[in-house]
């Protein structure tokens, strides 16, 4: 019940907050949101959580729910440890104001991280394979190509800005190669979990 319950918590956080950000900042902070991997990675997270409610209060977890539960799950992991480790130091002393404070940084870049990193590792246990555990990059490998493209290679007028500043001094590959090589390793983290 408890798990039925957290994954209902998890589907409902983050309509919310586009809710909130939609009535307090308006459509022109709400509609650039959409851009940013925390956004997409957290209706991905929202909607896998939903999914798996469902399975649960149906009496059965099938496999594949729990592995879209899991591609969910590492997404906003990725999002929560690419805070920490890569944003917060770019952003420098004033990072926990820019990325932590506030209802929707912390919930988008923390509490749902978490949530579904509990619900997933610790309520819906299941040893995993190394095959199963790859699952876990595609949201960062679908992302990547779409950041390349839409902020250095698609025409000037209708580029993102590099808000990520994944291509500073023009090393957008190797930027891409450090995400995904951090994407692995999380995902090898979470496989060692749930195999513990």
């Amino acid at each position: 019940m408890a798990d039925i319950l957290l994954n209902l918590l998890i589907f409902a956080i983050t309509p919310i907050l586009l809710i909130y950000i939609g009535r307090t900042e308006g459509k022109e902070k709400l509609i650039p949101a959409f851009r940013f991997f925390t956004c997409l990675s957290n209706i991905l997270c929202s909607l896998t959580a939903l999914v798996t409610a469902v399975s649960l209060a149906a009496g059965d977890l099938p496999e594949w729910v729990r592995i879209l539960k899991y591609i969910g799950t590492a997404g906003v992991a990725v999002t929560m440890v690419t805070v920490f480790v890569y944003l917060a130091p770019v952003v420098g002393k004033d990072w926990v104001n820019v990325l932590v404070k506030g209802v929707s940084n912390f919930f988008m870049h923390v509490l749902t991280p978490l949530l579904a990193l509990f619900t997933f590792c610790v309520l819906e246990r299941r040893p995993m394979t190394f095959g199963q555990a790859l699952w876990g990059l595609l949201p960062v490998a679908l992302y990547g190509p779409l950041y390349l493209y839409k902020t250095i290679l698609a025409p000037e007028a209708k580029r993102w800005p590099d808000f990520y500043t994944f291509n500073k001094n023009g090393k957008w590959p190797l930027s891409f190669l450090l995400m995904l090589i951090g994407n692995f390793l999380l995902c090898m983290a979470i496989m060692a979990i749930m195999n513990a």
